[in-house]
This record gives C-alpha cells, sequence and structure tokens, in this order.
C-alpha cells in the first residue's frame, strides 16, 4: 500500500503545490468535507474543488455525497484512496510504453532530413524529396539526419519501462 507521501507526490502533477497541500490536508483529516479541506490546505475552495475532483477522476480520492438538513444543499465528504496509486502509476507506465514503442517505430520505419541552417526542421525522406531537399522555413539545404542516438534512447527508455512493469507485476515495485 502506498503512503501519503507518494500521493502527495503524484498530486503535485495535478496542481503544483496546491495539489499537494489539499492531499496533506486531506491525509490529516482523514474524510472530511472540501470546505475544511480547502481552509486546512490554504487554498481558495474552488481550487481545492478542482483538485479533487481530478484526484477523483482517477480514483485516487473517493467522495459520498449528503445533504445538510436545513439548507437542502449537498455536502461532499472526500477520503484518500492511497491503495489506488499503485494502479494508477502501472496504468500511466503502460501508456507512456505505449507511446515510446509506436515513436520507436516510427524512427526505425523512417529515414529523416534536417536543415543545416535552421537545426530545428526535421522532414521524412518522403517530405525532404517533394521539397527538393529544401528548407520549408529557410530555403536552406536539407541534410541526412542520423537517428541512431534517438532510437537507442527511446529503446532503453522502452525496456527500463518494461522491467519496472514485469516487477510491478510480481509484487516487487518500488514507486
Amino acid at each position: 500500500m502506498a503512503n501519503h507521501d507518494d500521493l502527495a507526490r503524484l498530486a503535485s502533477f495535478f496542481g503544483g503545490e496546491e495539489a499537494i497541500n489539499v492531499v496533506k490536508a486531506l491525509a490529516q483529516a482523514g474524510t472530511t468535507t472540501d470546505d475544511v479541506i480547502a481552509t486546512q490546505a490554504n487554498v481558495r475552495l474552488n481550487t481545492a474543488r478542482r483538485i479533487l475532483y481530478k484526484l477523483y477522476d482517477h480514483a485516487l480520492v473517493t467522495c459520498t455525497r449528503s445533504r445538510d438538513e436545513t439548507t437542502g444543499w449537498f455536502i461532499y465528504h472526500w477520503k484518500l484512496q492511497p491503495d489506488q496509486l499503485d494502479t494508477f502509476v502501472r496504468s500511466r507506465k503502460k501508456k507512456t510504453l505505449e507511446k515510446i514503442r509506436t515513436r520507436l517505430d516510427y524512427e526505425k520505419d523512417h529515414s529523416f532530413f534536417m536543415c543545416k541552417a535552421c537545426l530545428t526542421i526535421r522532414v521524412t525522406f518522403e517530405d525532404a524529396m517533394e521539397s527538393a531537399f529544401r528548407c520549408s522555413g529557410c530555403n536552406g539545404q536539407l541534410i541526412s539526419e542520423d537517428n541512431s542516438k534517438t532510437i537507442q534512447v527511446l529503446e532503453e527508455s522502452a525496456r527500463r519501462l518494461e522491467s519496472e512493469l514485469s516487477e510491478q507485476q510480481f509484487g516487487n515495485g518500488k514507486f
């Protein structure tokens, strides 16, 4: 089971320091309302709610709703679900691995050309042929680019993620 510090670090991706404060306030309170969370986290109520909804969308917090008997308004009670952290991280790693593999295939299947003047223009061989090997930005000469280092970095990243996912599958994952 992940601890609250891990969840707070993950929360920072959803809203920086404010999200960390919201998660810490919620961790201290256990189950509480968004008003209490906003006060303890020292953030505006709308900010706390925005962060809580983002965390809720990823199943990192739960919410129960009750009705205030005097006003008739709904009151939302929030609670952390730190046990969902591992599942969330695993899901993100799988998506990232999929993107890396797609990019790796693209890099392996194409030859690339760059503008030797701009160094920001990068096109496939097919696109370079269509432009007579001239840069669309400055009309400079396009030169062949060696993408073997890019391929190497992508392969290493894919292997690292595959290894992490394999460790997690067998219960050895550490966050």
